[in-house]
């Protein structure tokens, strides 16, 4: 049992409050998860940059001087913001993959958690309140965002564990369920050429969706695919650059819960998650229906 959150911004105006109405759904969905919780904000993007969302268990040394460092070693002109555990790194976007390789040279405890033109990803273990304080998530502005609140059943509870689980550009994953398959997916999406660094189920079906696009399908079309390739029981909210989608298995007996306005479309485990959003008493709310692609696209 896992509590998902998510809010697709229609009204500019209300950017400046993403951040703060994603917490407090977050921080509502507690029950279903307490183990470790995260989320995902997509601001807007800055033309020819690249923002890369690093983690390290030791802040102090690994962040101290990282932006010279790794300015110095791309030739380029690199920034940092620090946050807790997590620092988003602002470089040229034609750097990105000079930029992965010399990190692991540079600072080989690091852990990239997601990379991108606009997604920042904020996620560790313990109470989705300490987590959202930690990270001071209630300050950020964005179009849209996505959050997790978990309670481990496939893997154990660890940073790396903790979803969103981004595996592409831009993109990223949350779920609540099991899948059946994940093993011999996976086996088939190392052939493939994908790679993997935890053992949870929800970082096979997100490298699934990544693969799929890579190979030309856009997000609806990989969604669908899922349903003929991913077992189990499973709701998973997905985010991309521009948008995000909602998709239930064939039998949908995890929760979930949709209401839309003028103003944004939200997303809940359960209704109490979305109770406080503006608007919510006059809002078109229903629950999503089994096999269907749900996405809304700025």
């Amino acid at each position: 049992m896992c509590g998902i959150v998510g809010l697709f911004l229609k009204d500019r105006a209300l950017e400046p409050r993403l951040g703060a109405l994603l917490t407090e759904m977050l921080v509502t969905m507690t029950d279903r998860g307490p183990d470790s919780a995260g989320i995902a904000v997509y601001r807007g993007a800055e033309p020819g940059k690249w923002l890369l969302t690093v983690q390290s268990a030791a802040p102090d040394r690994d962040f101290a001087g990282l932006a010279d460092d790794l300015g110095a070693a791309l030739g380029a002109a690199v920034t940092l913001r620090e946050k807790d555990t997590h620092a988003v790194i602002e470089l040229p976007a034609g750097k990105a993959d000079a930029a992965r390789t010399a990190l692991k040279e540079l600072r080989p405890d690091l852990r990239i958690m997601g990379s991108g033109e606009s997604i920042e990803i904020y996620k560790e273990v313990g109470l989705p309140g300490d987590v959202a304080a930690r990270f001071d998530l209630a300050s950020m502005s964005g179009s849209h965002g996505i959050g997790h609140t978990r309670m481990a059943t496939e893997s154990a509870v660890t940073t790396l564990g903790a979803h969103p689980f981004s595996t592409g550009p831009d993109q990223c994953l949350v779920h609540n369920g099991s899948l059946s398959n994940h093993n011999s997916l996976r086996r088939k999406l190392v052939q493939a050429g994908k790679s993997f660094e935890t053992e949870n189920d929800t970082e096979v079906a997100a490298a699934y969706l990544s693969w799929k696009m890579e190979q030309g399908s856009d997000l609806g079309e990989a969604l669908e695919a899922s349903l003929q390739d991913l077992d189990g029981f499973y709701t998973f909210v997905v985010g991309t650059r521009d948008g995000f989608g909602v998709l239930r298995d064939p039998i949908a007996c995890k929760p979930a819960v949709m209401a839309e306005t003028d103003q944004y479309v939200a997303f809940g485990s359960e209704y109490r998650a979305m109770v406080n959003l503006p608007g919510i008493e006059t809002a078109r709310v229903w629950e999503p229906e089994p096999s269907t692609v749900y996405f809304w696209k700025h």
